[in-house]
């Protein structure tokens, strides 16, 4: 009888430590910065990239279940009011540490590519114009 429940809490055990998820980072390649003559829209560039069809961060961040409130229209004075941005310093601000692709907090479907984050790091870093 021991070594029949000695048997199941070693495929317990490892059934459990199996099913541990752990967040492993992947290397990302260094993306040039955008030249200083593109200009980066807020209303065109940045604020459509959250309410995409194949990734909707309005799910979520719609003013109702998770702050910031990222809806069109809503975003930028959430992004300010909330203390998610520090206008000229994209490392130092709360909303570039948690992008998807970076540091999201919740495990969701999709990640921000490379090229998506670079646009909003430089947007954040030249100052985080409403434009």
């Amino acid at each position: 009888m021991k070594r029949v429940l000695g048997i199941c809490m070693g495929i317990g055990l490892l059934l459990f430590v199996g099913s541990c998820y752990y967040d492993q980072e992947l290397p990302q390649a260094p993306i040039d910065n955008l030249p200083d003559d593109i200009v980066i829209s807020f209303a065109d560039d940045i604020e459509p990239l959250f309410s995409r069809a194949n990734k909707n961060c309005t799910q979520c961040h719609n003013g109702l279940i998770q702050d910031p409130d990222l809806r069109v229209g809503q975003a930028y004075a959430a992004l300010q009011q909330g203390g998610y941005i520090q206008a000229g310093n994209a490392e130092g601000s709360l909303f570039y540490q948690r992008l998807p692709g970076v540091g999201h907090r919740i495990q969701i479907s999709f990640e921000l590519t490379p090229e998506e984050i670079q646009l909003i790091k430089t947007w954040i870093d030249r100052g985080a114009e409403n434009n």
